[in-house]
């Protein structure tokens, strides 16, 4: 059964974000946040908050990113839901405490893992997807039993002012409150010191994130982004590898941090390839005509816009810019030069770089010689190929012969590598991220042997050596 809606009607709103720190601590020190009942009406009321106002989730999303009502509901709605369902029907099992053999020197014993919350923890949200990636790190925080204070991207202002309207009429609204504001605010929010502290981002913020909570060694897991590449061998389908890459690069105007960024395809079908993507592009936006994917802002918009007048790549497609609707048509740029602005910066964006290789083992050394991403697509027949790739290429997550698909796995971790991120979460691995793995020891009273006291005879130490 359905559990009742919070109403926090008659709470007084606090007078800073400081003061919601402090109601949010207040509540976890109440221990209120730690029994499971609690721990699954929250998961229930995330589950209820996105089914019943999917509707005004979609007009915020759409006012914030021009998104579509039907990407709003697959990559906002639905994804949402299905972490936070799959954490409520295993999160007794998670819960239980994990017993631990024990060597023969420390029988008898028992020995065990203990799982407890950690806090009160600050979960940074994103403006690409600001739903999604900020109630998706609440279900790791709430299924782990702890108080969680929310700081949604002040650039999507009509989804974070949604998300501090409803959040507080589904949840328990002392143990899990919303500031909004900018970046001083979560700076304000950093020097606090929280328990943990949860952001998806952009690396440049992610940097300045480690720097805010450094002074009070506050422990951090960073989702950022990177230039994720795609690998195409000679073997691959064709077909199905652009309507896949083309699908997830134009989903949110590609900006999306596990985006394919870039293609490296075997010359021998480089051109087909770049024919069927293109074509492929047309026919997806076949019913939007010439009109262009909406840019969040100006300043990304001219950031894109840049590397479309810089590059030297051929454009195969697209590239038209409209600054005073903010949009650009997806483009395809084959070709550019390796080290152009283009193919140096992750593009967040509705451009597609191909870079022509002639070998499996250059496409290898290509990625290699940049930052770790946080995700790489291959699309290969050959299981040696693939061995090759998975083994020799580093990478925050994999899929193969396909684009993304991982991050709707919630049995899998999520998260990046190096420069794109640090720590994972998702499912189990959300619920141990944001929990405190105890380590608990019961010994009895008896049998106390006397040797392993001092004075230590040449005997006891002896025996000693033998047991330890």
């Amino acid at each position: 059964m359905s559990a009742p809606t919070i109403v926090a009607a008659d709470l007084p709103a606090p007078a800073d974000p400081l003061a919601q720190v402090a109601i949010a601590r207040a509540a976890f020190a109440s221990g209120r946040t730690r029994p499971v009942a609690w721990r699954l009406r929250q998961l229930e009321g995330i589950t209820r908050l996105v089914e019943e106002r999917e509707a005004e989730i979609a007009a915020a999303l759409s006012a914030d990113l021009g998104r579509s009502a039907v990407e709003a509901w697959l990559a906002d709605i639905a994804s949402t839901k299905g972490e936070a369902e799959y954490a409520r029907k295993r999160l007794r099992w998670w819960m239980r405490p994990r017993p631990q053999p024990l060597p023969l020197n420390q029988l008898p014993a028992t020995a065990w893992i203990k799982y407890e919350p950690l806090g009160t923890v600050l979960i940074i949200g994103p403006w690409n997807y600001p739903v999604y990636l900020t109630l998706g790190p609440l279900v790791a925080a709430v299924a782990a039993g702890n108080a969680a204070v929310i700081k949604p991207s002040e650039i999507t202002p009509a989804t974070s002012a949604l998300l501090a309207r409803l959040i507080p009429e589904y949840l328990d609204p002392e143990a899990v409150t919303v500031v909004e504001g900018d970046g001083a605010v979560t700076q304000q929010l950093l020097a606090q010191g929280f328990d943990h502290v949860l952001f998806t981002g952009g690396t440049e913020i992610g940097r300045k994130i480690l720097e805010g909570a450094a002074p009070t060694l506050t422990p951090v897991t960073l989702e950022l982004g990177g230039k994720s590449p795609v690998v195409i061998t000679a073997d691959a389908d064709l077909d199905i590898a652009a309507r896949r890459i083309a699908w997830v690069k134009l989903m949110n105007s590609g900006q999306t941090c596990i985006a394919p960024d870039y293609v490296l395809v075997e010359r021998s079908v480089r051109d087909a390839f770049v024919s069927k993507v293109v074509d492929t592009i047309r026919a997806f936006r076949q019913e939007e005509g010439t009109n262009g994917l909406r840019i969040v802002n100006e300043r990304q918009f001219d950031r894109l816009a840049s590397y479309l007048d810089a590059t030297s790549g051929e454009v195969a497609t697209g590239g038209v810019v409209d600054r005073d609707r903010l949009t650009i048509t997806p483009a395809v740029v084959v070709d550019p030069d390796p080290d152009e602005p283009l193919m140096t910066d992750e593009i967040f964006g509705p451009i597609l770089p191909v870079l022509t290789v002639d070998s499996v083992d250059d496409a290898i050394a290509f990625v290699n010689a940049r930052p770790k991403p946080l995700a790489a697509y291959y699309f290969t027949k050959s299981r040696a190929v693939r061995k090759s790739l998975l083994d020799e290429i580093s990478s925050g997550g994999v899929v193969v012969n396909h684009v993304a698909m991982h991050c709707l796995v919630p049995q899998l971790p999520f998260g990046g590598v190096g420069e794109s991120g640090t720590g994972a979460y998702h499912g189990k691995w959300g619920f141990e991220a944001l929990s405190h793995r105890k380590s608990v020891l019961s010994k009895p009273f008896a049998p106390d042997p006397q040797f392993v006291y001092p004075p230590y005879s040449a005997t006891a130490l002896k025996i000693m050596r033998k047991l330890f």
